[in-house]
């Protein structure tokens, strides 16, 4: 077992400040555990009650029975080192600090403190996340540390992209946008000011977990860069790690030491870094998004060459324009597939790159045009504009491009605009693994950062 799985897949959980009143962060954390129906046992800990939410609660957990894989404690920060010292005691595996209070308000003394308990811990096998943090969330062994109620805070379902993200604020958002999306996710981590666990730790473990497919990383600023580093560059070689950067300029970095007690660092070095261990650099929480789920739902492509295929054609140049701005190629297509195309449309179809299917396509069209592109040796990818607006385009076309794409050995990416109705067929693609769109920029990035990953790695 990893030293880790503590966290992730525990078998019995304290909750050392336990509370009986709805809306305590005592409360939250121990509720979500009981909603959820977790198999491990759960040991509530507050010295000043008997039971708590039908559960018996303990004064301590040294008088926890048995064995304690997990502690998380909520407890205020002046009474978190006596805590974690009892946890020591426990020989508890596991302990996430969920209590704030520490180096990030300039608390040096209890930070002090704290760490000398926890050094004792380290020396035996207890690991630490936190403080200052909101835990872990696994969709898989339902473990919810998360301290913000599900009635304010949706929880994603099961999916294949984890996230760890040094602040709780903004990895909170990440759920709660993912939620309403219908994105799933496998596990979020919120570590906090990473007084022991911190950025690199949980890459290693996540590059190890089966059920991740990709990792988005919001960082800070590194607590052991060269650690960092060496990490991110074994873990990506594997699998794809997303990051994005806060604290780019100086007065944000002024504003990562306040929030997380983090040195942010330059940019510069940030990027160069990133580069080197060929992780994804997003610029904005919409590029996260979007590279996340190109990662997981495309295959690797073989080149550059991207063959766009619109009934649009003020999309069309618009999409061409995002895909040369990104670094991309337009495909040239064979002379036997555009002879085969030709054969089976009507002459005002424009057959270049953008092929322009033009307003009146319709469902058989875009069906024909697609399979034989995805047939060209020369187009290593496919960025499909469908605009749902006309009236000879329907759910059919939805049904049969999820069926040309189910096995597709190249990626192709949908780009579609509209209201509700074009929303509707967006969302059905979706639920056929194909990744979705509203712009062309959004699309062409989601493209080169593909290639770029697998390019670096030399599979592209």
């Amino acid at each position: 077992m990893h030293a880790l799985d503590c966290f992730f897949n525990p078998q019995s959980i304290a909750f050392i400040g336990a509370s009986r009143e709805p809306g305590k962060v005592g409360y939250v954390v121990l509720q979500n555990f009981i909603r959820n129906r977790f198999k491990g046992k759960l040991y509530p800990v507050n010295p000043n009650a008997q039971t708590i939410q039908s559960l018996q609660s303990y004064p301590s957990v040294k008088k926890a029975p048995g064995e304690v894989d997990l502690a998380i404690i909520t407890v205020p920060g002046p009474a978190v080192p006596q805590v974690v010292s009892e946890c020591v005691a426990k020989k508890v595996k596991g302990v996430c600090i969920i209590s704030a209070g520490f180096s990030e308000v300039g608390n040096e003394v209890l930070t002090k403190q704290l760490q000398r308990e926890m050094e004792k811990g380290l020396k035996q096998g207890t690991r630490f996340i936190g403080p200052n943090c909101l835990g872990v969330l696994d969709t898989q062994t339902k473990v919810d540390m998360l301290f913000l109620p599900q009635e304010r805070l949706g929880r994603p379902g099961k999916g294949v992209v984890s996230f760890i993200s040094q602040s709780g604020a903004l990895g909170s958002a990440i759920l709660d946008w993912d939620a309403l999306k219908g994105y799933g996710i496998n596990k979020f981590v919120s570590y906090g000011n990473a007084m022991d666990i911190d950025e690199a730790d949980l890459l290693e473990y996540l590059g190890e977990d089966p059920g991740t497919k990709a990792i988005v990383l919001y960082l800070e600023g590194a607590k052991q860069g060269r650690k960092f580093f060496e990490t991110a560059k074994k873990v990506s070689a594997k699998k794809p790690i997303i990051a994005i950067k806060g604290g780019v300029t100086e007065q944000g970095g002024h504003a990562v030491t306040s929030h997380t007690g983090s040195l942010a660092g330059a940019k510069e070095v940030y990027e160069a870094a990133f580069r080197q261990a060929n992780i994804v650099y997003a610029h904005s929480m919409e590029e996260v998004f979007a590279f996340a789920r190109t990662f997981t739902t495309e295959p690797v492509p073989k080149g550059k060459r991207v063959q766009v295929i619109t009934n649009g054609g003020g999309y069309g140049v618009l999409a061409t324009d995002a895909l040369i701005q990104n670094g991309l190629e337009l495909a040239q297509l064979n002379p036997k597939t555009l002879k085969e195309l030709q054969q089976g449309m009507p002459s005002h179809v424009v057959l270049k790159n953008p092929l322009d299917l033009t307003g009146d396509a319709d469902n058989m069209r875009f069906k024909r045009a697609l399979e034989m592109v995805l047939q060209d040796a020369n187009v290593d990818m496919v960025l499909l504009i469908m605009l749902f607006q006309v009236p000879t385009l329907n759910e059919l076309a939805v049904r049969m491009t999820s069926t040309a794409l189910r096995e597709r050995k190249k990626p192709v990416i949908v780009l579609s605009v509209g209201g509700k109705y074009a929303e509707s067929h967006k969302m059905a693609l979706e639920q056929s693994s194909i990744t979705t769109f509203s712009s062309p920029s959004e699309s062409a990035s989601s493209l080169r950062a593909l290639y770029e990953y697998y390019a670096r790695r030399g599979k592209a």
